[in-house]
């Protein structure tokens, strides 16, 4: 609930970041000078770019929560017990012994969301979090297979 929270906060203060960009724009659209109004359409899309990836990064987030979700109403989510420093971060030997598991189950069934999923947490848990993203995003893409086989559409 607090990574919520904080996403929020975030999103809140770049909500409002944007509109003051946006505004700077309009004033330097209505000047009528040539590099003024072209540093204007520059800062117009400043804050499209910037509420489009607030949008992919809220929709991945949404994605793989309900996997999470679904996951665990399955009782397939994977326990959290690898052992951790006195910082919090995991043992990284065994971070990597739980990869390779999840490797393996991956490579046994390369079809199966689930598996990308609990890859994705081994992933993460051994701090490569542009992977962990990547096999999240397949776990998503798979689900999202699934849901056309079996409804005719995305869920």
């Amino acid at each position: 609930m607090r990574a919520k929270a904080t996403v929020a906060v975030l999103v809140a203060v770049l909500a409002v970041y944007l509109a003051l960009a946006l505004n700077r724009a309009v004033i330097l659209l209505r000047t009528g000078d040539a590099v003024l109004i072209a540093l204007g359409v520059g800062m117009l899309l400043l804050p499209a770019l910037g509420g489009w990836l607030i949008w992919l990064e809220i929709k991945f987030g949404r994605a793989t929560e309900r996997l999470a979700d679904e996951l665990a109403a399955e009782g397939g989510l994977p326990v959290d017990d690898l052992p951790r420093r006195p910082s919090g971060r995991v043992v990284r030997e065994a971070a990597d012994a739980r990869f390779r598991e999840r490797q393996a189950e991956v490579e046994a069934d390369p079809d199966d969301w689930r598996r990308w999923f609990r890859l994705s947490l081994a992933y993460d848990d051994a701090g490569d979090r542009r992977r962990a993203r990547q096999a999240a995003r397949k776990a998503i893409a798979l689900r999202n297979d699934l849901g056309d086989a079996r409804t005719g559409h995305n869920q």
